[in-house]
């Protein structure tokens, strides 16, 4: 089946691109040193606040207020020990018989009142023998204390902020002084990525198109001699867990310049402006180390379209956008940085990011085939002890479909299961187990099957295997298993001998029948049909649709395409027709039924 990719080129300039480099330029013209006495007023008012706060709160924990009438009842009835006359208040030393029963604690004065203007106070006292002290003035301490409990707090605010004021100055911003619009990507060298070419399998034409980025990082001069330019940007496209990552580490250890590692994710905060304040400084930082390498792992979190059907309309990720469309054009192909971008869904990125002159090249970075994933199994096998009878020919035929992910996931878990049977290698037997729990799940030996769901299964998968077996183009049959595997009581694997990039009709058709063959070995041996073909069901019925609408394949509707669920991003037919009317849509829908059907009765055919 072919994969077609649509390439179209979008042009138009970016009006906002230079927003950003504009924001800021006339802050700098008011004078530093009315901000920073602007900061520390606000600072010292709210300090002071907190002081009267804080004594009004000590007070309150120290003293208890009492009125003069029962100052002087407590001065006749002896419970009075000391008193000390102040400026604007008499503070009051109870005996400790009164403040037992009282029950306040011995630490100092504990009581107070207001002062009153009793010439017959003093007389009081004296004739109750009772301490006290008068009130002396002294201007001297009060300069102190005013210096102390108001000046010098100031003062020490004063130059604190005053210190983080400069820090925030040199830093860009409030958010440059503290580190939030720093980049925060990961700098490796050669010695810390330990990725080579060599350590990437089945990928020899993207790793084809890589080579030369790397040649133009070690020998620029030849390039330039006949007027080629370094690439800007290369965009590495594909599934996940295909090896984009690997790759770019690969660029990066092979041309042993400095690689600044980043998801996209890492531009964005809280904060507006964050993220293209992160940009100018990730390419800040990639000049000074020039020539070098940055990676933008799953670059569609910042470079999604504008578009709102694409999902736009997050004015902070645009302004993100904007300034890296910048930065990609404001300096020149031979300065020596070259940026490395993965994503997995090349159609929702914006047209300015991907066109030439930002992104020169794009990647395809697809699913390995056959040798491939042969030449992948063995890098993966470094380091683990193989039996005699594993051939990693034979476990690339049964993963078709696998990722590079998915290989290192397979070998990783037959290692695990060596282990638990208490093996010191890995055999063949250890690895057909894994490729089944990776795509299937573990087997699920403890569960109680009856008598009559065994029998149902093993007609099921038997009615799969013969259809598998007689039919021309199936592939032919690996194994077949009546014990559950996840949602699956059993199932029935096929190997094929190699991986078809075009699949004819006849190859389809004889799936659709073979899919088929378990619902009908139910109906022919039982006379019954149950849940288990539900699986099936819906990868005949997606083949059937699939050759109608997208591959041509039906002589009823002819060969047009009328699009097919093949686009990743969903969003992107919002607001988008249906491009054929209700009629043709009712033929399709006969013709899938016709193609279902024949394939039914053939099968049935086949088996009786």
């Amino acid at each position: 089946m072919d994969n077609y990719n649509n390439g179209n080129n979008y042009g138009g300039g970016n009006n906002n691109n230079n927003r950003d480099n504009r924001n800021g330029n006339n802050n700098n013209k008011k004078p530093k040193n009315v901000n920073l006495i602007v900061f520390v007023i606000i600072a010292a008012v709210i300090t002071f606040i907190g002081i009267t706060m804080l004594n009004s709160m000590l007070k309150n924990a120290t003293y208890k207020e009492i009125s003069y009438n029962q100052f002087i009842e407590m001065v006749n009835n002896d419970q009075v020990k000391k008193v000390a006359l102040e400026q604007d208040r008499i503070l009051i030393t109870p005996t400790d018989d009164a403040q037992e029963n009282n029950g306040v604690n011995k630490l100092g004065y504990t009581y107070y009142t207001g002062y009153v203007n009793d010439d017959s106070l003093v007389s009081l006292l004296k004739r109750k023998g009772i301490e006290f002290t008068g009130y002396i003035p002294d201007s001297s301490s009060s300069i102190v204390e005013f210096l102390v409990a108001y000046v010098l707090p100031f003062l020490f605010i004063y130059v604190i902020f005053a210190f983080v004021y400069r820090r925030i100055s040199k830093g860009g911003g409030m958010m440059g002084g503290m580190g939030v619009g720093k980049s925060n990507a990961k700098v490796y060298v050669q010695k810390k990525t330990g990725v080579t070419f060599k350590d990437v399998a089945g990928q020899d034409e993207a790793k084809e198109s890589l080579t030369e980025i790397v040649d133009f990082l070690h020998n620029p001069d030849k390039y330039s001699k006949i007027g080629a330019k370094l690439p800007k940007g290369a965009l590495l496209v594909g599934p996940p867990g295909t090896g984009k990552t690997l790759l770019a580490k690969a660029v990066a250890g092979e041309a042993n310049v400095p690689f600044f590692s980043l998801a996209g994710s890492d531009f964005v905060e809280m904060f507006v402006g964050v993220g293209a304040s992160r940009v100018r400084d990730l390419f800040k930082e990639a000049t000074k180390q020039a020539p070098c390498i940055i990676f933008i792992d799953e670059i569609d979190a910042i470079g999604k379209s504008r578009d709102s059907r694409y999902g736009g309309g997050n004015d902070e990720r645009e302004q993100t956008l904007n300034q890296l469309l910048t930065e990609m054009d404001g300096f020149e192909g031979n300065t020596g940085v070259i940026i490395l971008a993965a994503t997995n869904r090349p159609e929702s990125l914006d047209p300015a990011l991907t066109r030439p002159g930002r992104f020169d090249r794009r990647v395809p970075v697809e699913l390995p085939d056959l040798s491939g994933r042969e030449a992948i199994l063995k890098v993966h096998s470094k380091g683990k002890p193989f039996a005699d009878d594993v051939d990693f020919k034979v476990v690339a035929k049964t993963t078709s479909g696998f990722t590079g992910a998915d290989l290192e996931n397979l070998l990783n878990e037959a290692a695990i299961l060596s282990v638990k049977r208490g093996l010191g290698m890995i055999s063949m037997a250890e690895i057909e187990e894994s490729v089944m729990k990776v795509s299937m799940g573990p087997e699920k030996k403890s569960r109680i099957i009856t008598e009559e769901e065994k029998k149902q299964t093993a007609y099921h998968e038997a009615g799969h295997a013969i259809l598998g077996s007689l039919l021309k183009y199936c592939d032919p049959i690996h194994e077949v298993t009546i014990i559950p595997r996840g949602q699956a009581a059993g199932y029935t694997m096929t190997m094929p001998d190699n991986d078809d990039s075009h699949i004819s009709r006849g190859k389809i058709l004889d799936q659709i029948a073979m899919s088929m063959g378990g619902r009908v070995a139910e109906s022919i041996a039982l006379d019954d049909i149950c849940t288990g073909a539900i699986g099936d069901l819906k990868h005949a019925s997606d083949l059937a649709r699939r050759m109608v609408i997208e591959f041509g394949m039906s002589d009823e509707i002819g060969p047009v395409f009328l699009g097919g669920d093949s686009e990743v991003f969903i969003a992107k037919d919002w607001g988008h027709q249906r491009s054929y009317s209700e009629e043709v849509a009712a033929k399709v829908d006969k013709e899938i039924r016709r193609i279902l059907e024949e394939q039914f009765e053939r099968a049935k055919q086949v088996l009786l």
